[in-house]
């Protein structure tokens, strides 16, 4: 019987129909899988279920009851918690503060802090989340804030529980520990709306599944097991997609980029490579081996201890972005909403506010120029909007990372683009559109560094693949030698090690 129904949803923003009559429904204790393209309108009837946004036609119904939302605490005494891709945590408090905000315990307004710490320690605990309560969120690993966010939900009982890409920040144990979360919700009743790209994921955790393609209802599978990957990612974009990494041989010329002994607070173990002009050279780890933390060194952001980078035969100043940028070096960050996207202001904006100083003559912007500039490069990149003054927050993730990479292809001469988890929470087609960006760059010279923890992503796009393990670089191999299970061996840490970076 259906416990969860969504109705006759439809929602549209202006030049956008983001939902169309969409309707399905979920079985008590279902793991439901919701799948589409960035832009197909998933995360719309998540805001929806939310009671973060109202839905201009339809409704939603929970055990039998229609609900009216006028707010997300509306949504949440209706026992429903969506956890969102863009977490949302107070940075400023502790974790034990966070999973308890708004319902403090204590006695005529004062919170009972050893009370709050001690019981948020059990629960965790309890539920084999390994996170120091009384630690500042602040202070945590990306992974680590992504399990705090889904103890939220646990810690609640909530009813009807939405989860926006989970394990996008999550190591391997941490996913497991997830898994074994939802099975025991699911055993519990609680409906689970399991939102992701990732295929293996949806066909271990849900026992049926709905896709979204342009906002409409594109197929809805009762049992999971009646259908393939192939139909699935067909039924998404709309087309055959057999390959989606479509890697070519590509000349490849003199070292574009050196890095000598390279090291810092947050790596400690120095490192040394080279990348070759129209190479990919991909760099995989698991969480917590150092990769994003070579890549700030390289650039700029953190500060350098030892060690020397040079593109082109030339070195570049060390803990300075903007001697990067000048010697032609830009980084893609791995948090996008974060350290990329600036919140709040246009596609436009965001393109251009690197490269403004070049037709900014005086200081004087030209507006003309900057929607040229701006409207080159959505074209180029195909990113889909209704207009270049859209604010890039109603973007869908693969289209943000679209506009960042734009913002550092309309700089002049770059040579150097490290560009870190390139696709995270992004979708099939959108992938596509990426690694095709990144091959056209390659084939015209420049050096690519990607770095990524889904390891078919690494292994599809690269011409080498080095793989780093506590801060070290663990195996260098050459695409004729890759293999998985080596490199996956190569990523694990030796339990005699010290295990720091």
């Amino acid at each position: 019987m259906a416990f969860l129904e969504f109705k006759g949803i439809s929602k549209g923003y202006p030049g956008v129909q983001a939902l169309a009559d969409v309707s399905f429904d979920v079985e008590r204790g279902a793991v439901h899988g919701l799948m589409g393209e960035n832009g197909a309108g998933k995360s719309t009837l998540i805001r929806i279920l939310s009671g973060d946004q109202a839905a201009d036609a339809g409704s939603i119904v929970i055990d039998g009851v229609e609900q009216h939302y006028s707010s997300v605490r509306d949504a949440f005494h209706a026992g429903v918690v969506v956890i969102h891709q863009e977490l949302q945590l107070v940075p400023e408090l502790t974790v034990a503060e966070n999973l308890w905000l708004g319902r403090f315990p204590g006695k005529a307004g004062v919170i009972d802090g050893k009370t709050l710490v001690e019981t948020v320690r059990t629960k965790l605990k309890e539920i084999g989340i390994d996170v120091d309560p009384a630690a500042k969120v602040s202070s945590l690993s990306i992974g680590a804030r992504q399990m705090v966010e889904i103890a939220k939900a646990v810690m609640v009982d909530a009813r009807v529980i939405a989860l926006d890409e989970p394990t996008s920040s999550l190591s391997s144990r941490e996913s497991e520990i997830l898994f074994s979360l939802i099975d025991r919700l699911r055993a519990n009743g609680t409906v689970i709306l399991y939102v992701s790209h990732r295929l293996d994921e949806i066909f271990r955790l849900c026992d049926s599944l709905t896709v979204l393609r342009d906002g409409k209802l594109a197929a809805h599978h009762p049992d999971i097991a009646d259908t393939t990957r192939d139909q699935i990612i067909a039924q998404m974009v709309g087309r055959e997609i057999s390959n989606i990494w479509n890697w070519r041989e590509r000349p490849l010329s003199e070292v574009r980029l050196e890095v000598k002994q390279l090291s810092g607070s947050k790596l400690r173990n120095p490192i040394s490579f080279s990348v070759r002009k129209g190479e990919i050279l991909g760099f995989f780890g698991l969480i917590g081996a150092g990769r994003s933390e070579m890549a700030r060194l390289l650039y700029g952001a953190d500060h350098r201890l030892q060690g020397s980078v040079s593109i082109d035969g030339i070195a570049v100043a060390p803990n300075d972005p903007k001697a990067a940028i000048s010697a032609g070096m830009v980084l893609c960050p791995e948090d996008r909403k974060f350290d990329g996207i600036i919140q709040g202001r246009s596609i436009e904006e965001n393109i251009t506010i690197s490269s403004r100083r070049h037709f900014s003559p005086f200081g004087v912007l030209n507006p003309k120029k900057e929607a040229s500039v701006a409207d080159q490069f959505i074209a180029k990149l195909r990113v889909r909007t209704p207009s270049r003054r859209q604010d890039i927050v109603n973007l869908s993730g693969g289209n943000q990372q679209k506009v960042i990479l734009g913002r550092w292809l309309s700089e002049q001469g770059v040579k150097v683009l490290v560009i870190d988890e390139p696709t995270r929470g992004i979708d099939v087609g959108a992938k596509s559109e990426i690694y095709e960006i990144l091959y056209e760059l390659a084939a015209g010279g420049m050096a690519i560094i990607v770095i990524s923890s889904e390891l078919p992503e690494v292994m599809g796009i690269s011409d080498r693949i080095m793989v780093m393990c506590q801060g070290r670089v663990a195996a260098n191999v050459a695409r004729p030698d890759f293999d998985e299970r080596a490199i996956l061996t190569a990523a694990l840490p030796d339990k005699n090690a010290a295990g720091t970076i």
